[in-house]
């Protein structure tokens, strides 16, 4: 018979802006199970987010009933494996405001809604000049913005206080039943400083009020049990842990197998995304690069707006494929390209102005394709480069995830550019790394 310890297993819980998903793997990291499903779209009611671009909200009760759907499919796979623990990981800096026992009182402001412009300002008058939390979406801005709103609307008195929690703090709390809780990894762009584990003076001395900040917990730390109610709902055993979560892509970056001081793992998505197992912490605002703390060490991170939205302007993904059969990577195209699906930059280098170069054209499409994917691949060791000037090491092996790692001749480019053999990550979705955590792969010794 079985040990009873082989039938442990462990859930990584993925909130995407678009989906959601559930994955269970084994003591040896096999994946045992998957459920996913869509995310139901907040429709724009209110006319002055309908007609504002920067405005990107999200209805949280929509992301509970996808996590109780996925939750209970997934646990009805799992047969004879038992749940030891679960975690979380959710869209950086999309923030909420609820009430201490977790009732919303305002939308979710996604990743990407940057309408705190004028609370950005404020932020920056008191900020650090490398703090994360500095911009329009950061998380920090939008509490200020979404108490703004509330202030406007008529309140009781006294004001009761106010938590505010990420996407991932509040699907965690939902899960125990308990809320306030965040992590280092998703209070990062909120102000907490994971050097020195607080949050900051400059922070603190700000008036937040009613709004209480959440306390902040190691990613993997465990957070106490599942709440029986939601245990029963959803076919999950009462004894199930619930574990600090982390950010999306954070957790992308574990599953593709990053470990030591030197492992990189390039996303090769829409956007060009590089992150980088670094010894000490590296920040610099200006271009977007900050680092995330697991453990004792620290995953630097910077993004392109170079990526796979260059080549989709061109190309469908047939042509991609058909084409790329088409080109010898092992032969320079003698093109000089930048490419950008418009212009302005942020990383290796910030220039809002920076416009895109991706002339002459040559008649061979062909070549055409190749000197894009060299482009990239320059941008890519750029950036690289960057991170290393800034105090990050050198990049012992580099992992691909994302659409653009599983084209061969794309890495075959890549690897002659960078001089280092790129490799496609066996694993790549987040809820894996998620799944990683609640394993407790990770401790506050090391990654």
């Amino acid at each position: 018979m079985r040990q009873e310890a082989d039938r442990h297993c462990w859930i990584g819980l993925d909130l995407g802006t678009s989906g959601c998903r559930a994955l269970a793997i084994d003591a040896e990291g096999l994946v045992l199970a998957t459920a996913n499903t869509a995310l139901e779209a907040m429709s724009a009611t209110d006319p002055d987010r309908a007609r504002n671009s920067d405005a990107a909200e999200q209805n949280p009760h929509a992301w509970w009933n996808a996590v109780r759907e996925v939750l209970g499919t997934l646990s009805a796979k799992l047969h004879d494996h038992r749940p030891q623990a679960l975690c979380v990981d959710g869209t950086s800096a999309t923030l909420l405001l609820c009430t201490p026992e977790g009732e919303p009182l305002t939308p979710a402001l996604m990743y990407n809604d940057t309408r705190a412009r004028e609370q950005a300002r404020l932020i920056a008058q008191r900020a650090p000049a490398d703090s994360p939390a500095r911009g329009p979406s950061a998380s920090l801005a939008k509490l200020l913005w979404l108490r703004q709103q509330r202030q406007r609307q008529p309140q009781r008195q006294p004001t009761p206080p106010v938590l505010a929690l990420h996407q991932a703090d509040w699907i965690s709390g939902r899960l125990r039943g308990r809320f306030g809780d965040s992590d280092w990894n998703n209070a990062l762009k909120l102000g907490f400083d994971p050097r020195r584990l607080a949050w900051p003076d400059w922070l603190l001395a700000m008036d937040l009020s009613p709004v209480r900040l959440p306390r902040c917990h190691a990613p993997g730390a465990d957070l106490g049990a599942i709440d029986p109610v939601v245990a029963t709902a959803t076919g999950l055993p009462s004894p199930l842990r619930i574990r600090a979560g982390t950010t999306d892509s954070t957790a992308a970056t574990l599953a593709a197998g990053a470990r030591a001081p030197g492992d990189a793992v390039s996303s090769l998505g829409s956007t060009l995304v590089l992150k980088l197992v670094s010894e000490q912490p590296v920040y610099e605002a200006a271009s977007g690069v900050y680092s995330h703390r697991i453990g004792q060490l620290w995953l630097v991170g910077g993004a392109s707006n170079s990526g796979g939205a260059v080549l989709r302007q061109h190309f469908s993904d047939a042509e991609l494929e058909r084409l790329s059969q088409r080109i010898d990577p092992t032969q320079p195209s003698g093109l000089d390209y930048y490419p950008l699906p418009r212009p302005g930059e942020r990383f290796p280098s910030a220039d809002p102005e920076r416009a895109p170069r991706i002339e002459p054209r040559p008649a061979d499409d062909s070549r055409f394709l190749a000197g894009l994917f060299e482009g990239i691949a320059r941008i890519e060791q750029a950036g690289y480069r960057r991170l290393q000037a800034l105090g990050a090491p050198a990049p012992a092996r580099i992992l691909s995830i994302g659409g653009g790692a599983r084209n061969p001749t794309w890495s075959a480019i890549r690897s002659r550019v960078l001089g280092l053999e790129v490799a496609s990550a066996p694993q790549q979705e987040a809820a894996y790394g998620a799944a990683l955590l609640a394993r407790g792969d990770w401790s506050c010794n090391r990654i």
